[in-house]
């Protein structure tokens, strides 16, 4: 019985696209995760898997990181309509181009007014947190006698466009990782933090403000830490909530690396300066430690998977 081919498309999905936009030393985010689909006169790939017609879906990733520093990204609607209209008008046999575009939104991080001691600035304007993604997370344990509170939070995603370095490391004959002297430094925090209240006799902390006060500590060390590693910066982070907030003897974090990589734009005659990213989802680098007031005992899991 024959057979004829129907409706088809072909692309690359998911092309993952930071675009850093430095004002000054003020940092603007555009965070897109951009899917190409094309159709059009594709027959003979199908049928004699001849090329002659195809462009690589390998092209319409390049032309994304291209045109985000060519044209910048105003919005995901502006940069969709400059990519669809060139799919559509530059290669003949392209009739019809699919863009589907999810952008990812980020909050400055507020920070405190002594974050100069930190920095050396008056303002942090390159420390972002990822909007609407935190979820806020709890254990109560209670024998009859003794409370044992966990709290935290987990999939809070933050970055600082700037500000990071990552260099002096050991080295062998497998290492191929440059030294970076102004990385993005992302990750996704996972907390969590006991608090020290353990008896009724005991003043019970004020639960709400506590949480609202150790996000906003947290976060402002995360702003605030000109970082030489991931790890420096979890233990300011650390540092912080313990020396701020007295109810609580023990912070864990579980911070993933979340890798932002340069994009190669000389290939398209374009120089990279420090603008476009390729963010990476893995392999990535997971950092984990635990901060401790002095003279405390751990009892947080080093495995907080069922925390």
């Amino acid at each position: 019985m024959p057979t004829i081919l129907g409706q088809n498309q072909y692309g690359k999905a998911e092309n993952r696209v930071v675009k850093i936009t430095r004002d000054g030393d003020t940092h603007h985010i555009k965070d897109l995760n951009v899917s190409v689909a094309l159709s059009g006169d594709m027959d003979d790939v199908h049928y004699s898997g001849s090329n002659a017609n195809c462009l690589p879906t390998d092209t319409t990733k390049n032309t994304v990181y291209a045109f985000a520093k060519e044209h910048g990204i105003e919005s995901a609607e502006q940069f969709g309509i400059h990519l669809a209209r060139w799919f559509v008008n530059s290669q003949e046999p392209i009739q019809r181009a699919r863009i589907r575009i999810e952008e990812y939104a980020w909050d400055r991080i507020p920070t405190s007014e002594a974050n100069s001691k930190f920095i050396g600035s008056d303002e942090v304007k390159h420390s972002f947190v990822r909007k609407g993604q935190e979820t806020r997370v709890t254990q109560v344990t209670y024998d009859g006698t003794n409370w044992e509170v966990i709290s935290g939070l987990k999939d809070l995603v933050v970055m600082n466009s700037t500000n990071s370095e990552f260099w002096g490391y050991v080295k062998d004959k497998y290492t191929t990782l440059k030294e970076a002297y102004d990385r993005i430094l992302a990750t996704q925090v996972s907390a969590r933090w006991r608090f020290n209240w353990s008896d009724d006799e005991q003043r019970m902390p004020n639960w709400e403000k506590s949480y609202a006060e150790t996000r906003k500590h947290m976060l402002e060390a995360f702003a605030e830490t000109y970082s030489l590693s991931l790890q420096q910066t979890l233990y300011q982070m650390g540092s912080r909530i313990i020396n701020h907030r007295s109810e609580i003897d023990e912070v864990r974090f579980s911070l993933p690396n979340k890798h932002h990589f340069l994009v190669d734009l000389e290939p398209f005659g374009l120089k990279n300066d420090n603008e476009v990213y390729f963010a990476a989802d893995r392999p990535y680098g997971l950092i984990e430690a635990t901060v401790l007031r002095d003279g405390v005992d751990a009892r947080i899991p080093v495995d907080m998977t069922n925390l």
